[in-house]
This record gives structure tokens, sequence and C-alpha cells, in this order.
């Protein structure tokens, strides 16, 4: 949420700074660096390297902001903004290290970037000044936020546009610039890091280009020389690349067909997948690809316009032209999936695709100082393969959001179906809901196995229990992989991998095919899960600052460190005894502080009795401080004991961590199983207990369903108690004799709109692989779902309601096919009534003779009925009213033939309309449907001349016109002849 009607801007790059006033350029660089502090020369070289980011620079037990950073932090985090001086001219804010974490998390939920600039040393072990580096830069679409529901993604987008085609062969020398690459991040994983947020939103910054790899760069020149530097021949590669793409030119411009492609990657998950678009509609599909993901940041190319409705995304981050090139982005990926080429991901006809998952793995990498090993597999997306639903489809079914901000999640087709278990299984649900398959052998598969668990309720619920326990896996891994879990996150995945075994058991005793694959393909990393729990302890502490993860028996030297730490107090006591009776002084005490360590205190009183081996520390008032040989021995172990198991068990962790990272691949394959197996138990728990019915797939293009039922209305009214849902039958045929188009009239309320939903939610539940409500379902599969509901627009962009509609309805009848799903709700009333029934005629037309695609039409344009007359294919459906003394009962079911009226004035009064209205109304409404007569020709061929008239009197001119001979009449009786028409229309008037 973005507060203060604050709106994060594109940001700079690294590298282009210019135009921006950031803090760097405001006070530290107006100094000469000489008249600079050490501490300030440090601040201000981090700075430089992140200009568009507020930097937390690390301070002892705080991670201080200063300049304009500590302004805007104080701002957005409600912190008391201070001074380093008198004159308050360097403000300065500071949060605590130990509690950062939820600072960040609220800075990036507001769209900002941040660097964090760790201490690298300790402070114990060094005279000089403290080394800082900055250690992580976060962003909305790379933090690994805590507080991001289990079923949602955080996906980090990158949009890449060309002209023309892109040579496949990668061009020679590729692999040597590739290896320089590799060099350039840096990728040493840096010990003890807690993940940090995200891009700061500074106002009217230029777009920015590319992160730069290389440690506190001071100017552009030194930028420009550490990439010539790490790039051989940087400068004639850089040109010929220009060069040799110069026709592929990333702009937003509408010249021929671009090739549009988006990459997707979810980093708390490791969920990487890109896809390719072609044609005319390839940007809005790219678009819709990015937004229908939920995106929190896109990445684009330096010099790219961004496309309009990009615009959503307040994190938009600008990386240079050079990364967007086939020679640096392909090596770079396929490093990254440890293979010599992308042709087994699908890739190597789309190397648009290719590049753009380059460019995002390019921006982790330097943004996360870190190799992101849990990121080891990419899945090119085709279209042919889903079920296509675009964004105005995907808002206006409320598949995963309500349609109104602030409305019950009850509302969404997502939260009526989650009855999954597991972290993993919520989010497979949300992403088969916007991905629907479309492959009839995976289809009868799913609806095998949800067959079975269905009919055995002992079975499916020792499945469902099998889950009890399972954390989330994939994000455990991330965690691991980014250097950012701690021992309890890896205590977790041990007690997450220990309900494999238990799994695997339940799954192996069913008979369906894909429940035994699943169980085949469930590695249970037995092996893994040993290794953790023979290494940690049971209850490990949340870091590694105090120690105390590791377990007993490990490590021998850990085991005596810990021995000395734990009987110290036991050791001092028998000196402090032992010394006593050697020199016969009864008061003397053995003690410690910081600043003397350990020392044998003798009062002045027996200090005649001090020993000759007693060597003095410190002269008291009344008594005198000694140390020993022994002593001091005995302090040093003590001293370094702590420091010492600490160093010992972060080496331990680090080992342990190198281990399962090793099997990554394995724990994701089997996160992949138990996701599935969730989602299959999840439609078996629906079937059993909301009468779902198995679906039965048909070649022909037909939607055939009896009684069916909306499954988010049914639900609602059942916890709430409102009442039972009406059932309805749905029949459609985009073949033979149809009907193809079923044309809804009826008043509003009735259950016009509900009824088209609810036909499209029984499509995508069986292209689910779910059972659906109804009493049966014989359907074709869909290729896409259109929608045209409701009305909305777009003031800021100069499109109005009618506008927008229109758009929407050019997408459907453009791009739509005889395999498509169609719903159209109310077209044409945002404009003029005869405008408005003009469109929807010849839209309904159009659908019948060219398209072809199974549609629904609800309207409020009754003349439209006579075309179920003229049309074949088409037929009248209407919403049962029942008409009272007292006024209107929706009876909420489908049945044939047209509705006689709209029963809008009673509709009103519902609302609460007052009654002088009312009855206007009512009054005004009997003079027009007197006056009222229409008569349309119906276009069914292409004839030289359609005529559609709406009343008597232009049709009677019309006749006398058509009788008239033209060419037999003077002058003066074609202008008598105009004279009569003329007063014959004022007459009528």
């Amino acid at each position: 949420m973005i507060q203060d009607g604050h709106q994060p801007a594109e940001l700079p790059s690294s590298f282009e700074t210019a135009s921006t006033e950031t803090a760097v350029e405001r006070a530290p660089q107006e100094k000469a660096a000489a008249e600079l502090t050490p501490f300030m020369r440090q601040w201000t070289a981090a700075k430089r390297e992140n200009p568009d980011a507020l930097l937390f620079f690390r301070m002892g037990d705080f991670y201080e902001l200063f300049y304009d950073d500590a302004v805007t932090a104080s701002r957005e985090l409600q912190l008391t903004l201070t001074a380093r001086d008198r004159e308050r001219s360097q403000p300065m804010c500071g949060v605590p290290y130990h509690a950062v974490e939820s600072y960040l998390t609220r800075l990036l939920r507001k769209g900002y970037r941040i660097a964090i600039c760790d201490q690298m040393e300790d402070p114990k072990l060094t005279k000089k000044i403290v080394r800082r580096e900055v250690t992580r830069v976060l962003s909305p679409g790379t933090a690994l936020d805590a507080g991001l529901g289990q079923e949602q993604n955080n996906f980090l987008a990158a949009y890449f546009e060309v002209e023309g085609e892109i040579e496949k062969k990668v061009p020679s020398g590729a692999k040597a610039r590739s290896d320089s690459a590799s060099m350039m991040y840096g990728l040493k994983p840096v010990p003890s890091l807690k993940p940090v947020p995200s891009l700061k939103p500074v106002p009217s910054l230029k777009p920015v280009p590319s992160l730069k790899p290389v440690p506190f760069i001071e100017n552009k020149a030194s930028a420009s020389a550490n990439i010539e530097d790490t790039y051989p021949s940087s400068k004639t590669t850089t040109s010929r690349s220009f060069d040799s793409l110069r026709s592929l030119r990333m702009t937003g411009a509408s010249v021929g067909n671009p090739v549009c492609a988006v990459a997707l990657l979810d980093l708390s998950t490791g969920e990487f997948r890109t896809a390719e678009f072609t044609g005319s509609s390839a940007r809005q599909q790219a678009v819709d690809e990015i937004l229908k993901a939920g995106s929190s940041e896109v990445l684009l190319a330096a010099s790219a316009e961004l496309p309009a409705q990009l615009e959503r995304i307040p994190a938009r981050t600008r990386v240079e032209d050079w990364v967007w090139k086939r020679d640096f982005a392909v090596p770079l990926v396929e490093r990254q999936m440890n293979v010599r080429s992308l042709e087994g991901f699908g890739l190597t006809d789309h190397p648009a695709a290719a590049i753009a998952a380059g460019a995002v793995l390019h921006y982790v990498r330097t943004t996360q100082k870190n190799d992101a090993l849990h990121v080891d597999s990419l899945r090119f997306e085709e279209h042919s393969t889903a079920l296509e639903l675009d964004q105005v489809t995907v808002r206006n079914l409320e598949l995963v959001d309500p349609l109104f901000q602030g409305q019950d999640d009850r509302a969404t087709l997502y939260h009526t179906l989650d009855v999954c278990l597991t972290a993993m299984g919520k989010r497979l649900l949300r992403a088969t809901i916007l991905r629907p398959l479309v492959d009839a052998k995976t289809l009868e598969a799913r609806y095998e196995a949800v067959g079975e668990a269905n009919g055995d309720l002992v079975r499916r619920e020792e499945i469902r229990r099998a889950f009890s326990g399972l954390m989330d896996l994939e994000r455990l891994l991330a965690r691991l992989s980014l250097d950012s879990a701690g021992p309890r996150d890896v205590r977790a995945l041990a007690g997450s991998l220990s309900r494999l075994p238990g799994l695997k058991n339940a799954l192996a005793v069913m008979r369906a095919a894909r429940w035994r694959e699943l169980a085949t393909g469930l590695d249970t990393l037995e092996d893994v899960t040993a290794r953790i729990s023979s290494t940690l302890v049971e209850e490990p502490p949340l870091t590694m600052v105090d120690g105390g993860a590791i377990a007993a028996g490990v490590d021998a030297e850990l085991d005596e460190l810990r021995t000395i730490s734990t009987t110290g107090r036991q050791q001092i006591a028998g000196i402090e005894e032992r010394e006593r009776a050697r020199t016969g002084i009864a008061s003397l005490k053995v003690r410690y502080n910081s600043v003397f360590g350990y020392y044998i205190e003798i009062t002045k009183a027996n200090i005649a009795m001090a020993p000759a081996d007693y060597e003095r520390k410190q002269t008291l008032v009344n008594a005198e401080r000694f140390t020993t040989p022994e002593l001091k021995e005995y302090e040093r172990k003590i001293l370094t004991a702590h420091e010492r198991s600490i160093e010992i068990e972060k080496r331990i962790v680090a080992e342990l961590r190198r281990a399962i990272l090793e099997a990554a691949g394995q724990i994701k394959r089997s996160s992949a199983a138990v996701a599935e197996a969730d989602l299959l138990a999840c439609f078996a728990h629906l079937a059993a207990g909301r009468r779902y019915v198995r679906p039965i797939i048909d070649e022909a293009p037909v939607i055939e369903a009896v009684a069916a039922r909306h499954p988010v209305i049914e639900q609602w009214m059942e916890e709430t108690r409102e009442g039972r849902f009406i059932a309805n039958d749905i029949y459609l045929n985009a073949a033979g004799d149809g009907p193809s188009l079923l044309l809804i009239t009826g008043p509003n309320m009735g259950g016009k709109s509900t009824y088209l939903r609810q036909s499209a939610m029984l499509v995508l539940l069986a292209q689910m692989g779910s059972f659906v409500p109804a009493e049966s379902l014989r359907f074709g599969l869909v290729d896409r779902i259109y929608t045209r509901i409701g009305a909305s627009d777009n003031v800021a962009r100069g499109r109005s309601t009618f506008m927008v509609e229109m758009t929407e309805t050019a997408t459907i009848l453009n791009t739509a096919t005889n395999r498509s799903l169609i719903l159209l709700d109310e077209m044409g009333r945002g404009t003029a009534t005869f405008d408005g029934l003009s469109l929807a005629w010849a839209t309904v037309e159009y659908l019948h003779a060219e398209t072809g695609a199974r549609t629904l039409f609800a309207t409020h344009y009754h003349e439209l009925t006579m075309l179920a007359e003229k049309l074949p294919r088409v037929r009248n459906l209407r919403v049962g009213v029942k008409e009272a003394a007292g006024g209107i009962v929706f009876l909420h079911n489908i049945e044939p033939g047209a509705a006689s009226k709209s029963y809008g004035i009673e509709v009103a009064r519902l609302a609460g309309l007052p009654t002088a209205v009312i009855e206007r109304a009512k009054h005004v409404l009997r003079q027009h449907e007197k006056q009222e007569r229409q008569s349309v020709q119906v276009e069914t061929q292409v004839d030289p001349v359609q005529l559609t008239i709406f009343t008597p009197l232009s049709q009677r001119i019309v006749d006398r016109i058509e009788a008239t001979d033209v060419n037999s009449l003077t002058p003066l009786q074609a202008l008598n002849l105009l004279e009569e028409l003329q007063q014959e229309l004022k007459d009528k008037a």
C-alpha cells in the first residue's frame, strides 16, 4: 500500500544517475574526499554503487540511514529523525539489527529497493575501521517476504520485445564471454546474511539500466572501465552485438509484428518459467501473462518503451541493453541449468524467451551475490498446452482475487476450492486455476485418480493425514540456497522430509495410474533427513549468533570447548578453594570483570601472606588483585572457547548446507509430487463433500450440463445459510444444428450473469482435472475463455467505459476460434440505444456466421430475440420471474424462450428509489411502449443492400422513393415530391 499518494517511480540504474538528486550528490560529494571521515568515505562508496536504493549501513548493533535515505525511511517507517551534527545538516535514523527484518518488509511492500551494507570483520579483532560491503540488494521481486501467503508466489518478471527474428546460432566467442561473465558476479556465499528488501521509489527518476556487478565503483568512468576489464574486447563485442541486432530494436513502437518474451522467477520457491508470443496481439498477451502472475517487479531493457499496462506494477527496473544480448544471456541460462544446450528445455527455436530468462538470472545473481542453486529448472510454456485466460477474464470471473478491493475472499474460485493441506498444494491449485489443461489424456488420468480417492474414504483420509507436519519444502530450500536460513529452518526441513515415507506408503496402496506415478516419483530423502537430525539439536536457536545449534558428538573439539564453558564455575570454585588452602587466607576470592579478566583478590590485612608467584595486577584502597600463570591460561581458554565454538558450529552448518543443496533437485521433485498429490486429494475431498461428478470429455465442441451449479455461490449460500442454489441445465454445440449461441434475457438480479459465469466455472473445473458441481457434464475441450462482463473505464489513458467495452469485444471477435467459450453480458449499453442495439445485433450475426464459438449472450435488448427465428444456431433463454400483486419474485431458473419485459423499474423499486420516481418511470414507460414499433431486416448473407429500419414511418418514405421513377421526373416534380415527404415528417413529429 503506497501512503501519502507516493508512487514508486521507475528507478535509475547504477550507471545512470546524473539526473537523480540522491543523498550522495547532496552532501558528501560536495566535499573533497580528503575532508570526509573514513566512515563517511565507506558510506559514500556504498551509496555510489547503489544510488537508487535505501542504504542500510551497519554500525554496531544498529543499521543506520543518512541524508535523503534517512528522511524517506523516517517518513515511511515512522522513525525519529535525528542528525549527526548540531546544525542538523546530516539527517540520520536507524533500526536495531536484530529487528531489521520487519522494517525491511514494510519498505519492500511499498516498492522500495534496499541495499544492506554489513560489517565484514569482527570489531574486536581489528584496530582500524571495520571493513564494510554491500552484501545484498533486495527489491520487491527478489525479497523473501515472511508475510507472503502460502498460496502466493512472488514473481520477478522480465519483458523483452524485439522486431524481426533472432539468429538461432549462438555467436562465436559467446562461451568465452560467458566464462568471463561468471567471474563478474563474485558469487562467494556470504555467511549469515539476512534477506533484505527492495526498490526505493524516488520521484521522477530516470529508468535504470543494469545493476553493476563490481564493488564500490567511484564514478561512471570507472564503471565502464570495470566492464571493459571484465569482458575481453568489450568495446568491439558490444558494438558488434548492437550492429548484428540493430533490426531487433527494443521499442514499444508498433512497427510490424513484434516477438514478445516473458520470463517469470519466484526466487522464494525456485519456480522459473518463460514464454514467447508472436503476431499482432503478442504485446498484449505478454503483458497479460505478467499481470496474471501477479508480478511484484518487472525488468525491462534500458532502451525499451514501457507497455502502458505494465504501469500497474510499481517496481519497474531498467537493465542495460547489453544484458539482453544472446551471446551474454543464453550462456548464463545454460550455466545455471548446468547444461551445454537449452534444447532440452524447448528453447532452441525461442531465443527471445531464453534472453528474457538470462536477464532475470543476471539481475538475481547481481543483487543476491549468490548462485541461487535452487533455481535449477526452467519451463517453456507453449500456448497450446493450456486453456488461455487473459487478465480481463481472470478478473471478471473472480478466479483468484475479488472483483472489488476489500471484498470478501470467499467470492473467489480459489478460496472456494482451497482445502489443500500444504503450501505447495495451495500454490499448485492457484496455478492450475490460472492455467487449466487442454490435454485429454492428462485430464482423464486426473479424473481416474480423483474418482478412486472420492470412492474410498479411508484411503483418501490416510493421504490427507500424511500431509500433516509437511512444511513449505520449496521455500525452506530457497532460504537455504540464498544463505538466509537459520538452524531452525534447517531443522524444519528435516521434520518435513521425515513425513515423506508415510506419504509414499499412503500413495503406494492406490491403484490409479497417476497415484502410482506420484508414489514412484516421491524420493523420501531419508539420508538427508538423517544427516540433519544427527547434526542439529532438536530445538536449535533461531540464529547462529550465540551458538548451541550443533548436537553433541558431532565434533570432538566443539564438545571439549563446551565442557570448558559449562564447567567454568566449578573450575573457578576449585581454584579458589585450593588457593585458600595453600595461602591460609580464608577471605581470598577469585573474580572476573571485563576490564582485567580473572584475578585473585586479597584484602590489605592479608597482603603479607600472598605467595611470591602471585603477579600484582591492580591496587585498590582496601585490597590487592593478583594473577597466576594457571589463571592466565584458564582465562585464555574460557574467553576463546565461546568464539571458537561458534566458528566450529558455523563451519559444520556450512558443510550441512552444501550437502543439502547437493540434493536440491531431489527435494524439488519430491515437493512437486507432494503438491500434485495434495491437489488431487483436494479435488477428491471436494467431490465427496459437495456432490461433484466426473466430467465426460467429448471430441465435439459441446457443453452439456444437467442441473449445473455455480461452485462459489453454492458454497457461499451454504456457509451463510441463505438458502439453496437453483440448478440449471446448459446445452451448447458449435457443430451441426447447435445451438452455438444462447441469447439470455430477463431482469437484473434474475441470474443471467450467474448463469454465464457458471458455464465458465464448469469448463475451468473440468479442465483443471476436478469433478464439477452438476448431475452430469459432457464437454469438448476449450482453448480459450473470453468474457465481456461489467463496466469499467480507464480515464487516465483516455478510454471511456464504452471504449473499454469495444476494445474487449474486438479482441474476442478477432481471436476467438470455434473451440473457444465466449461470455458477453450487456453489450452495447455504454452508448445510445440504437447504436448499442446495432452493435450487439451485428456482433451476434458475426459470432454465428464467422466465429462459430460456444457463446452465451446476456442482453436487455429484447429486439435481439428475433434473431433466434432467423439464425439457425441461435436459441433464446430467459430468466424465470413470477409477477405478484406486491411486485416480482425471481425464480432464478433458466427456461426456453424470450423475456417480454426487463422489469427494470421493479428492480429499482427493490433498490429503494423514491415512490414518486417509480410512478413517474412507469408512466413514461407506458408512453414509450405505445409508440415503439420496430422491424429489423436480418442479414444472413452479404447482400448488395442491407436495410435495418427502426420505425414504420421511415419505411413508408423509403417505399415511396423506391416506387418513384427518378428518370421521368421533371425538376419541378422532384421538388414537389421532396416537399411532400418533408411535410409528412413534420406532421408525424
